[in-house]
């Protein structure tokens, strides 16, 4: 069942994409439908597409220049 406040949806994907997700979900110990929603926010955001962008995840960022 959907969180509160989150919409479910239906997803048809390829197997070898899913199993990716899956394996990167596990590195990153998150599950892999809370990976489809990082990357699915972090892809709309580097197009400018997400009005309120959550804060981002800065294990996977690099350092900032000094």
């Amino acid at each position: 069942m959907a969180s509160p406040g989150k919409k479910a949806y239906p997803l048809r994907i390829d197997p070898a994409l899913w199993a990716a997700i899956e394996k990167l979900a596990a590195q990153e110990l998150r599950s892999a439908n809370a990976q489809v929603e990082f990357l699915l926010r972090e892809g709309l955001a580097r197009r400018g597409r997400l009005d309120n962008a959550p804060a981002a995840d800065t294990s996977a960022q690099e350092p900032a220049a000094d």
